[in-house]
């Protein structure tokens, strides 16, 4: 093979991969990945472009052609958190256990990143008159959709559909829950630990708010979405043992459906805390929700019939992606885009211990993908 072959090679998606979860990037140092991913699609052909955001999470956009409406593929290259000490195999090594390939990051989900990206670069390598992809990888994520917020509008190109590389075990999803992040705060008295009477414990307080809210059974609901879940995910208040807290934090996690108004969430929220609890917006992401009657939805089962994959519908992702936000920025005229979330990864991996994806699945989603390609670019 010749260097300039070698050069415009398709990488493997697997190898890709790899290289992707050896990289550390738990809210931080994308840029370093989004810069690998640059030099990849631009050796492909496109035009590609670092979007600043924060010192080293750099975001990437990626352009097969100048045209209007390209079909447009997503990911995020940061991860959660991972504490080594608890996993059975480095988080960040890789490790290739027969078809599972073990690290954090695996399923969510720089397996979805390294299909997409594999299959539009042996796109590109195809002569034809392309109708225009987009590729846009984000930082932040993971953070409540932080960095796909900084994106201007004007770096993207507007209108065409939206996949989202998400993990689904490479099943068709059609839309997600929303987020309403919320911080609660409360101030009290401090005083001496030995007497807590003469305190106002800011603490307690919180705490019974977040059992409270823990113990609510009585979310709305919704017969496609399921219910409003509640989640206690931080709670931190006090300086030391032997003084009253006079003030602390609890960050609650809501999951939307459709049809809930988050001004009545908002209000359960604070009737469950308590009067003397504040309750303000942290995050607010809407849900995501495509009619599977949109034509674009049909090009995506036809691509996964013809690579002999599950093509029907599944139940909306109690998940959040960046298509809460991306969905709305590539609207044209106000209606976000047609949107499916798409990607090899596991769901039931996500954040966990030992995360993992399987190898196959990487392949299969990045012919997925090119097929679905090919077909948008021929019309088909």
């Amino acid at each position: 093979m010749t260097q300039a072959a070698a050069m415009t090679r398709a990488p493997d998606a697997v190898e890709l991969l790899a290289e992707l979860v050896r990289a550390d990037t738990v809210a931080a140092g994308e840029g370093v990945l989004a810069r690998r991913c640059a030099d990849l699609l631009s050796a492909s052909g496109h035009s590609v472009a670092l979007v600043p955001w924060e010192d080293g999470r750099e975001q990437l956009v990626s352009r097969s052609a100048d045209t209007a409406a390209p079909l447009t593929f997503t990911g995020h290259l940061d991860t959660v958190p991972a504490d080594a000490a608890a996993w059975s195999a480095d988080p960040w090594g890789a490790e290739r256990d027969g078809d599972r390939m073990v690290g954090r990051g695996t399923s969510d989900m720089k397996s979805g990143v390294a299909a997409a990206l594999v299959a539009v670069a042996a796109h590109a390598a195809i002569p034809h008159d392309c109708r225009g992809v987009q590729v846009v990888l984000t930082a932040g994520e993971e953070t409540g959709c932080t960095g796909a917020e900084r994106i201007p509008r004007d770096a993207l190109s507007l209108g065409g559909p939206l996949v989202v590389a998400e993990p689904t075990a490479n099943r068709l999803v059609l839309g997600h829950k929303g987020a309403l992040w919320l911080r609660l705060s409360a101030a009290g008295r401090a005083a001496h630990g030995s007497a807590p009477h003469l305190g106002d414990n800011a603490v307690v307080r919180l705490s019974r708010a977040a059992v409270a809210l823990h113990d609510h059974d009585a979310w709305p609901q919704h017969p496609d979405f399921g219910t409003v879940t509640a989640n206690v995910g931080r709670l931190r208040g006090g300086v030391q043992p032997n003084v009253v807290p006079d003030s602390g934090e609890l960050l609650l996690d809501l999951r939307t459906v459709p049809g809930v108004d988050p001004d009545d969430l908002r209000k359960t929220v604070a009737g469950l805390a308590g009067d003397l609890v504040e309750v303000a917006d942290h995050v607010v992401l809407p849900v995501v929700d495509t009619d599977a009657g949109e034509a674009f939805v049909g090009q995506v089962g036809e691509a996964l019939r013809a690579c002999e994959q599950l093509d029907e519908p599944q139940p909306p992702a109690r998940f959040f992606t960046d298509a809460s936000v991306l969905a709305h920025l590539l609207a044209a005229e106000g209606e976000p885009v047609p949107t499916v979330v798409l990607g090899p990864g596991e769901p039931d991996q996500c954040h966990v211990v030992d995360e993992w994806c399987s190898a196959s699945k990487v392949e299969t989603a990045a012919e997925v993908y090119r097929v679905l390609l090919d077909r948008w670019c021929s019309g088909g």
